[in-house]
């Protein structure tokens, strides 16, 4: 594996899992107040454009940290309409 390919798979995992403690937190807690719906929304489509550039460009770093991210953002999206 190329070095910028390994560095693109572990900046592609910290900036994923970043969103965990705030899922697991949100989870625990039944609570998402200080999460401000604009900003998840946002968020969850420039995640979803990074995963088209991804696929266009063939960069599976970029495909796979922003595929998975934006399945944390549906989670963290699906908690705060379900726990203001």
């Amino acid at each position: 594996m190329d070095t910028i390919v390994l560095v693109g798979y572990v900046a592609g995992a910290l900036t994923t899992l970043s969103f965990v403690p705030q899922v697991i937190r949100a989870w625990k807690l039944k609570e998402t107040r200080d999460l401000s719906l604009a900003m998840l929304i946002l968020f969850a489509l420039g995640v979803l454009l990074w995963t088209l550039y991804g696929i266009w460009t063939g960069s599976m770093p970029v495909i796979a940290a922003n595929m998975i991210t934006f399945v944390l953002i549906l989670v963290l999206l699906w908690m705060k309409i379900k726990y203001p």
